[in-house]
C-alpha cells in the first residue's frame, strides 16, 4: 500500500573507495537497483534515484522509479537530493527519506520507521539507531554512536564510544558493560522537503568538521534530531570491494536458505501427514 512520503537516493558514480558502486554488480544486476527495489517495497509514494551519471539513469530504465540528473559537483548526497527536490517540485511540507545509495538489504520496515518518527515527533530531521552488542562496535570509529535525550531526540553523534561507561571501562574494555543503553547510529534521513532545502544551504558546523559527520550540522545550529529505534536490523551496507564480496555471500545464503526451505516444503506440504 503506498505510503505518504518519497524515498530519494543519491547515487554518485565516482565514489572513491569503490569507483562506480552504483552500478557494480550484486547477483547479476546493478546494486543500485537492490537500492531501489528496498524503497519501492516499503511503499513509497515516489521513489527518486538522484544522480550524475547517464550509466545509472540508463540503468534503471523500467524500473519504476524516476532519475533527477544533478550536478556532478555536489559536495555530500545530501546537496544532491536538495537539487533533486527542485527538479521533483516536491513541496515543502513533502517528507522525504534519504536513503544511502549503498544499502542493497535496508528493510522496508526501517525506511517506513524513519517516515513515522519524523512525523510523530514533530522535528526537523529524523534517523534510526539499533543497539550496540559487541564492545568492539563501541570502539569502531566507523560505526556511530549517537545518544538521545527522554524524549528520543538526538543529544550527540560520535565516532567515540558513548556515553563512556567510566567504572566499568576503567576495569574491563574487553567486554560489553552492562546496565546501559548503548545505541549505533543508521545512515537513514527523514525530512521535509524544505528543511531540506535549508539544510543544505547551512555552512558546515565546527562539530561536523571535527567529527566528518554531517548531521552534527544540524545539531549544533540547534535543530532537532529524532532517534526510532529500527524495528529491522539493517545489514551492512557496500562501500568497498570486500563489501560487495559480503554482499554476494549473504545473498547466496539466503537463496540457499530459501531453496531448502522449499524442498522441505514439498516432501512434507502444509496440510498433509508426516
Amino acid at each position: 500500500m503506498s505510503q505518504d512520503f518519497v524515498v530519494a537516493i543519491p547515487a554518485r558514480y565516482a565514489a572513491s573507495r569503490l569507483p562506480g558502486k552504483p552500478l557494480r554488480e550484486l547477483a547479476g544486476e546493478p546494486l543500485v537497483l537492490h537500492v531501489a527495489r528496498r524503497a519501492l517495497a516499503a511503499g513509497a509514494r515516489e521513489v527518486w534515484i538522484a544522480t550524475d551519471d547517464q550509466r545509472i539513469a540508463d540503468a534503471l530504465k523500467d524500473s519504476g522509479v524516476q532519475v533527477a540528473m544533478t550536478s556532478p559537483d555536489h559536495a555530500s548526497g545530501t546537496d544532491r537530493l536538495a537539487e533533486c527536490a527542485d527538479l521533483a517540485g516536491w513541496r515543502d511540507d513533502e517528507v522525504v527519506v534519504n536513503l544511502q545509495g549503498d544499502e542493497p538489504f535496508a528493510p522496508a520496515a526501517g525506511i517506513v520507521a524513519v517516515a513515522q518518527t519524523l512525523r510523530d515527533s514533530g522535528a526537523e530531521m529524523s534517523t534510526l539507531a539499533v543497539a550496540v552488542t559487541e564492545v568492539e562496535t563501541l570502539f569502531d570509529p566507523n560505526a556511530v554512536k549517537l545518544v538521545r535525550a527522554a524524549n528520543g531526540n538526538a543529544l550527540y553523534f560520535s565516532r567515540a564510544p558513548i556515553p563512556w561507561p567510566r567504572d566499568a571501562f576503567a576495569k574491563d574494555r574487553e567486554r560489553m558493560p552492562g546496565g546501559g543503553e548503548w545505541l549505533r547510529h543508521i545512515g537513514i534521513y527523514g525530512y521535509r522537503a524544505g528543511f531540506l532545502r535549508k539544510f543544505a544551504k547551512m555552512r558546515p558546523g565546527r562539530l561536523e568538521q571535527i567529527e566528518s559527520l554531517e548531521q552534527l550540522r544540524a545539531l549544533e545550529a540547534g535543530y532537532r534530531i529524532a532517534v526510532g529505534i529500527s524495528p529491522e536490523a539493517f545489514p551492512p551496507g557496500v562501500d568497498t570491494p570486500e563489501d560487495l564480496a559480503r554482499a554476494e555471500a549473504f545473498l547466496a545464503a539466503q537463496d540457499a536458505a530459501g531453496a531448502a526451505g522449499e524442498g522441505a516444503a514439498n516432501k512434507n506440504p502444509a496440510g498433509r501427514g508426516g
